[in-house]
């Protein structure tokens, strides 16, 4: 164990000056409650840092000294408990560097909007009606697993096929750490299977894209009521009794950016131009993200940058019962079951081979 190298990265290492300097921070901002969360989260994570680096150079300094006994004593047993302490102290150097690792790692993964609510968008992509219900299946898949987390999901505008699959689905899920936990879900989703209008049992390939906007609210996006051109108009349904005989559909445009969005869910025009409101604002906050993280060049972003929506992530092969996600190169087994809402395991499993990915980046370019 080079404990030379070691010494010089941890000494390196401003952790401890992160701190001074983070407290500082919160003291200068008394009333700032946005920045003062922010802030103690770094805090919080640079002091973890600072103690284990503490950690470290005290283990360092008792391996120096067991080496130093090891190779001057010479009484027999001395020197024997001498080398077992080294064995000890080295695996004890090399958990505690990984630990190290892995945290700086983790909080390269932490998203100031992952406590957030999320808005979740699914599009049916390339296939036709096999797509749509493709899209279907996979907002059933989110459904279930917002229910089994206890969120609150609630559709804000869909276009809803003859064979009941979704052209389009658009849903607001608030909870407790929506956007932490569905992040790494957006992308494009593939499906091989046979569908149902398949006579001859061949099977097709299909895809779907997800996109997970963390929900942006006023104090995040300010929007000039001037940019905006609100349209109101007759909500298409079902016919017959079911039709919607007032003008409470909305469509939203907001001239600088072109974003259009719209919302015909309830009967009141009010609540729908608020969950329309909330789309926009919650894609005008994606939009400025994106532009900040473009500006910037590491290795997060090489993992799981924006393009990643442009990307195929997974793929769900029906005849082999298996989920592939192509990011991390891992296949699971059980299609019905997380395509019931069961995706605890692949959630972690994702998020963990991600991070994965990025530590052995890190360790190659040490």
């Amino acid at each position: 164990m080079d404990i030379t190298s070691l010494e010089k990265k941890y000494n390196g290492y401003d952790f401890q000056e992160k701190v001074e300097e983070l407290e500082k921070k919160i003291s200068a901002n008394p009333g700032n409650n946005r920045e003062i969360g922010k802030l103690s989260s770094e805090l919080s994570h640079n002091s973890e840092l600072a103690f284990k680096a503490s950690q470290m150079q005290r283990l360092l300094g008792a391996l120096k000294d067991a080496q130093y006994i090891s190779t001057n004593e010479t009484d027999y047993e001395i020197k024997e408990m001498a080398l077992e302490e080294i064995t000890t102290l080295e695996g004890q150097i090399a958990a505690l560097d990984e630990e190290v690792k892995r945290l700086i790692i983790a909080k390269e993964f932490v998203d100031e909007d992952d406590n957030r609510s999320a808005i979740l968008e699914i599009r049916a992509g390339a296939g036709g009606d096999e797509a749509a219900l493709f899209a279907a299946d996979l907002f059933r898949m989110y459904k279930n697993y917002a229910l089994k987390e206890g969120w609150d999901l609630q559709i804000i505008e869909s276009n809803v096929t003859a064979e009941g699959g979704y052209k389009e689905v658009i849903a607001q899920i608030n909870g407790k750490n929506v956007f932490k936990k569905l992040k790494y879900e957006s992308g494009v989703h593939r499906v091989q299977r046979v569908p149902s209008t398949e006579a001859s049992g061949r099977i097709h390939t299909s895809t779907s894209s997800v996109a997970i906007l963390p929900e942006a609210k006023d104090i995040d996006i300010q929007i000039d009521p001037q940019d905006l051109r609100i349209d109101v108009m007759r909500a298409s349904g079902a016919g017959g009794q079911c039709v919607n005989r007032t003008d409470s559909a909305v469509r939203i445009t907001h001239i600088p950016s072109g974003i259009v969005v719209s919302c015909q869910e309830t009967k009141h025009q009010t609540q729908n131009k608020e969950k329309a409101m909330a789309i926009l604002r919650s894609r005008l906050y994606d939009l400025q993200k994106q532009e900040e993280q473009s500006k910037r060049d590491d290795i997060r972003l090489s993992q799981i940058g924006s393009s990643m929506r442009a990307e195929k992530i997974r793929t769900y092969n029906f005849p082999q019962n298996r989920i592939t996600d192509h990011r991390i190169k891992k296949s699971w087994f059980n299609i019905e079951e997380v395509l019931n809402g069961n995706l605890e395991e692949l959630i972690a499993d994702v998020e963990h081979g991600i991070q994965e990915e990025l530590l052995k980046e890190i360790q190659k370019s040490e």
